[in-house]
């Protein structure tokens, strides 16, 4: 059985609640999973990196949970952007 430090199993359970908060919201989930997908390449070493994304997605889920929430918006970067 694998053993989780106490910022994995927060990270978890973090995942859990989004996935939670999301499920009366179309389109969510999948960004949801993708966002975890993508972070999870970030070394276990590299705490410091984590705990400030931790603290943003506790931000995040709060807006996710409020009932007036109904999109999500990204800034995301473009070819011409590099």
């Amino acid at each position: 059985m694998v053993r989780h430090s106490k910022l994995q199993k927060q990270v978890l359970t973090l995942y859990r609640q989004f996935l939670l908060a999301a499920q009366d919201k179309p389109g969510f989930i999948p960004r949801i999973r993708d966002e975890f997908r993508a972070n999870a390449a970030i070394k276990k070493t590299d705490v410091m990196h984590i705990e400030y994304l931790y603290r943003r997605a506790q931000r995040q889920l709060e807006l996710l949970k409020d009932v007036n929430t109904k999109q999500l918006g990204s800034f995301s970067k473009t070819k011409e952007d590099n």
